[in-house]
């Protein structure tokens, strides 16, 4: 049976301040649960982002034979995995459901695909919206059987390989997860499996294989294009993981306090991963006033505590090369723009038409909504900012997209009439308690009677 939808809206309140955790990162949180099921002995992950998503993926590395606990502590949540060894993966008796999980869907795919086991996987009405042929191709090099619906969409029955082939693939667009399931596909592939990257994506699954044991090289294609060479087969061995917060996550309260006036707020713990900051070095152009403190290393991820204080934006010129290290973040980036003086162009966001929803003209619509000035020009989104607060008053369709919904109550927080979202529920796939915490820091989002 459907759960209802969860209308709610978000409106103009007081000052925002305070100093938060915001849940683990999503990204690191599928890649701990995934390697400590193929790791020989013991991994425990603290700090796991215990939203929908990961669930899902927790949920399928049960299925695939491997022992997954999760106990309370005095520091909080322990999960422990005992795994099977890479190769040891076991076919699973029931279809894996993997909600609206894209990230744990495509690197369950990159894992299943050099496994000899047949495996059906399938998901919620958005992930079985979107494409996954760009994953699917390239890991049916190694050998490994994809049948879906028409496009390349779940459900997809996938028929492992017990004899994969090694692959050498040189990425079309640039993508950390169909990077991330061809190198997982290579852990149980004989040989070198080398991945070509048009420009450097983010690198969570380079560093974590290395923590459980893996050898990986960087290479350069005939042209300089970078890239990663697995050694495939190795024996990964249990490892403790500390998941740091998610930047992703942190934006949407960042971005609240750089807008609301008289707000300053600190998020604790956030991962500054290199590739994963390319939104905090967007809003240092645009003027912000942040602050990155505690400095430190955990789990192989930087680490800091950040604190922004409300001032005014302008509008800037955003290049097509940042996209790969901020691709979740540009919806919230674009709720920054409407609240900016000036125009904000964000170039080559072709890849957003292809997440949980149309991100790129979704954004576009929901904005023009509340009266911003938007346009879309090929992969271009321009915002217009009048360094105001928009009009708001609409209720935006966020078509089950998590950090749709996330942004546009953002904006709501310095709209002048409110801003309502038709269905929230999605927001717990990624930040589980996102309404609490923001309210604990003052702003004014509540459900629709």
């Amino acid at each position: 049976m459907t759960a209802p939808s969860l209308s709610l809206v978000a409106r103009r309140g007081g000052r925002l301040a305070g100093s938060i955790a915001v849940p683990g990162d999503k990204s690191i949180s599928h890649r701990a649960l995934m390697l400590g099921a193929l790791a020989v002995g013991e991994t425990r992950v603290s700090g796991l982002l215990e939203g929908e998503d990961v669930l899902r993926t927790a949920a399928a590395m049960r299925a695939l034979g491997a022992s997954v606990a999760r106990a309370e502590t005095a520091e909080g949540p322990l999960w422990t995995l005992h795994g099977r060894g890479v190769g040891g993966l076991r076919e699973p008796d029931e279809v894996l459901d993997m909600g609206n999980a894209g990230t744990g869907a495509r690197l369950l795919m990159g894992l299943l695909a050099t496994h000899p086991l047949f495996a059906v996987l399938t998901g919620d009405a958005s992930l079985r919206r979107r494409p996954m042929a760009r994953v699917t191709e390239p890991l049916g090099r190694f050998g490994a059987t994809f049948h879906g619906r028409a496009g390349g969409r779940l459900p997809i029955a996938v028929l492992g390989t017990g004899q994969a082939l090694p692959v050498r693939y040189r990425l079309p667009v640039a993508s950390a997860q169909v990077k991330s399931a061809l190198l997982l596909a290579g852990l149980n592939t004989a040989g070198t499996t080398t991945v070509i990257e048009p420009v450097p994506t983010r690198d969570h699954s380079e560093r974590m294989l290395t923590h459980f044991g893996a050898h990986l090289d960087a290479v350069s294609d005939d042209d300089g294009a970078p890239g990663i060479a697995l050694a495939g087969q190795p024996e990964l061995v249990g490892a403790d993981v500390v998941v740091p917060g998610d930047p992703s996550s942190a934006a949407f309260p960042l971005v609240a306090g750089l807008l609301v006036p008289d707000s300053r707020l600190t998020v604790r713990g956030v991962g500054l991963n290199p590739r994963r900051t390319g939104l905090l070095a967007t809003l240092a152009e645009m003027g912000a006033d942040l602050e990155a403190t505690n400095q430190r290393t955990e789990g192989g991820e930087p680490v800091a505590d950040l604190t922004v204080t409300h001032g005014p934006l302008k509008g800037i010129d955003v290049p097509a090369d940042r996209a790969p290290d901020m691709i979740d973040e540009y919806p919230i980036l674009a709720v920054a723009a409407a609240g900016a003086e000036g125009t904000t162009r964000m170039r080559g966001l072709g890849e957003l038409r292809v997440k949980e929803s149309d991100r790129l003209g979704g954004t576009a619509r929901g904005l023009a909504a509340c009266g911003v000035a938007v346009e879309i020009e090929g992969d271009d989104l321009i915002v217009h900012g009048s360094g105001r607060p928009p009009a708001g008053g609409a209720t935006i369709a966020v078509e089950l997209d998590h950090r749709m919904a996330m942004a546009f109550l953002v904006l709501g927080l310095i709209a002048d009439s409110p801003v309502a979202i038709d269905d929230g529920r999605a927001i717990d796939t990624s930040f589980p308690g996102f309404v609490d915490l923001m309210t604990g820091l003052g702003a004014t989002i509540s459900e629709v009677p």
